[in-house]
């Protein structure tokens, strides 16, 4: 049997060792033991994801633009553009309502919120007022106008990803119908711009193992684990619930595309080692976009799909919604009737949308929903500010998910998928260095 030699035997120590995978799950353990063996020293280390996740924000709306510019201008076709966005609004539209029905379901069987007995009279609602910093969901006209920026400049400053991609589709637009012979730089310059962000992307993800380290200390030290006791039920139910809904679209991707759902997430596991770390998708979405790319997805897909589903595909967030509405009236013994479970429904599928950014997004929809309802007290969503960070891990990785198997089922639907490169991809080539 053939043995390393020294050489390549520290060849392959210093591989595994630079593996981003490795790194950041060792930051996650580290992490966690800081958390749990000194709380105060780890719930002050939120700094450290919080300057990440910054970071990563400083260069997602350029990268988004440079990508969805180039796709349009080099597909040359107008028309596609137009099919793949109104498809991909469509896709999620159907399977948000399906997470959004599965947590209906789930909440009605097991019951989460059966034997807490809560009295209504002794909630504060003034911790949800503090937590969503009197911040307010946008109505169905105010969040379409809000897609239109009133500056180009602000709509970049303020990281507004649909704003920005909406300037981005009609500045591809405009360079397809003048060519490349009228704008013979305008396309090279994007398209090197790009380039350059994606190095970029490289620099700041070496620091992703400091990230985790610090927010998982953070997250162990302020929150400790007496949640898990407290909130059981709900939290069992919610994860179980996001299984169920992650087989559903391992078999939507075989189905629909051929694909290996499991293959998919080998591929990408560093990256979802390190939203989980962070609690935050945004924070693997340039890393997200290439390796979608190098996976055999147009680029127009890719730019068009994947960002806006972060406002309107949030599955996870979906389930957790609707859990949560039919916990929040269990536990202080509301029997919803079928009628007011569809109210919880209809709600659910606006106040879902166009959530992403908002602080307190989800106490925001859970507040309008126990309104529109009519029956549960407003002070009923107070019960849900222990066990919310909780739940970060099960609506990052579902929504995630969500996002990236719509991009290639949209992208086979616009004969944009490679499905030989994605095979590839998947069956462990070495990492495209960002």
């Amino acid at each position: 049997m053939a043995t390393d030699t020294p050489v390549e035997a520290v060849s392959r120590t210093r591989r595994i060792l630079s593996s981003l995978f490795l790194q950041v799950l060792l930051a996650a353990v580290l992490g966690i033991l800081v958390g749990v063996l000194w709380p105060e020293f780890g719930a002050a280390l939120k700094l450290l994801g919080d300057a990440f996740i910054r970071a990563i924000k400083m260069i997602i709306a350029p990268l988004v633009f440079c990508v969805v510019v180039t796709g349009i201008a080099k597909a040359g076709d107008l028309r596609s553009v137009g099919r793949i966005g109104l498809k991909a609004l469509i896709y999620f539209e159907v399977v948000s309502t399906l997470a959004l029905l599965l947590g209906l379901v789930l909440g009605n069987l097991v019951r989460p919120g059966d034997g807490l007995n809560v009295d209504p009279a002794t909630l504060d609602s003034s911790a949800v007022e503090k937590k969503t910093g009197g911040a307010a969901l946008p109505g169905v006209g105010g969040f379409l106008l809000h897609v239109v920026p009133e500056s180009v400049i602000g709509a970049f400053a303020d990281n507004q990803l649909l704003q920005v991609l909406l300037f981005a589709v009609l500045f591809g637009a405009a360079l397809v119908h003048l060519g490349p012979a009228r704008a013979p730089l305008v396309l090279a310059f994007v398209e090197q711009a790009g380039e350059v962000i994606f190095k970029i992307v490289g620099y700041v993800m070496r620091l992703a193992p400091i990230a985790v380290f610090g927010s998982l200390a953070y997250l162990i030290g302020q929150y400790g684990l007496s949640s898990l006791v407290t909130y059981g039920k709900l939290i069992g139910v919610s994860y179980g619930a996001a299984a169920l809904f992650i087989v559903l679209l391992a078999l939507l991707l075989r189905v629909l595309t051929g694909l290996s759902l499991w293959a998919f997430v080998r591929y990408t596991r560093a990256e979802f080692v390190l939203a989980i770390g962070t609690a935050s998708s945004e924070s693997v979405m340039p890393r997200m976009m290439d390796k979608l790319r190098a996976a055999g997805c147009k680029p127009e897909a890719v730019g068009l799909v994947l960002p806006t589903g972060y406002s309107f595909n949030l599955d996870g967030a979906s389930i957790y919604l609707s859990l949560a509405t039919l916990f929040m009236a269990q536990a202080v013994g509301i029997e919803l009737t079928i009628g007011q479970q569809l109210t919880v429904l209809l709600v659910l599928m606006l106040t879902s949308k166009g959530m992403a950014g908002i602080p307190g997004s989800a106490f925001l929809a859970l507040s309008a929903t126990a309104a529109s309802v009519g029956v549960i007290p407003a002070g009923a969503v107070a019960l849900l500010l222990g066990a919310d960070r909780i739940m970060d891990t099960m609506r990052v990785v579902t929504n995630l998910l969500g996002n990236c198997v719509a991009t290639f089922v949209v992208a086979k639907w616009e004969d944009g998928l490679d499905t030989q490169a994605a095979r590839a991809a998947f069956a462990g080539k070495p990492e495209r260095s960002l």
